[in-house]
């Protein structure tokens, strides 16, 4: 299990375009690496558009925001071009990161218990050091990129 005060895992996922991104190219930058469960679902576009909104923001203070899901890249295009989003799209289909970050967990909907992505956001500081996890009851989709904010990390 990931904790505050250890260096994030390195990866390297394909984005919207088939570019293949990778965590540790963005040493000496913040990143915001928010994992989620499914492009176009609702709380998923909230999320989605409130780092949107505040992406000039984000940009301006060195940091870069980075969504994983374990959507294709055809689905992250089309998200990604509907909603305007302007920041980095990961693919992880075989969920190895998205397992690697304790982001795949068992969820309960209607009854019925199955695995899936557990909304989850790590701040990662210019050092690769995860300095926050924000999920569970801290996390509110429609308002994630003002809390962080809001917060101070990109001070």
């Amino acid at each position: 299990m990931l904790s505050t005060g250890i260096k994030a895992p390195d990866f390297t996922l394909k984005d919207k375009d088939g570019k293949e991104v990778s965590l540790s190219s963005f040493l000496g930058r913040k990143v915001v690496l928010y994992f989620y469960p499914k492009d176009n679902t609702p709380g998923c576009t909230k999320q989605a558009c409130n780092f949107r909104d505040n992406y000039p923001q984000i940009v301006a203070k060195e940091a870069e925001v980075i969504g994983i899901s374990k959507d294709s890249a055809k689905t992250h295009t089309n998200f990604a071009s509907k909603h305007e989003l302007p920041f980095i799209l990961l693919s992880d289909p075989d969920v190895k990161v998205i397992q690697a970050y304790g982001a795949w967990k068992e969820k309960k909907m209607y009854g019925k218990t199955f695995l899936g992505i557990e909304r989850t956001t790590f701040l990662i500081d210019e050092e690769g050091v995860i300095v926050d996890i924000v999920n569970g009851k801290r996390m509110k989709a429609a308002t994630n990129a003002d809390d962080i904010i809001a917060g101070g990390f990109l001070d």
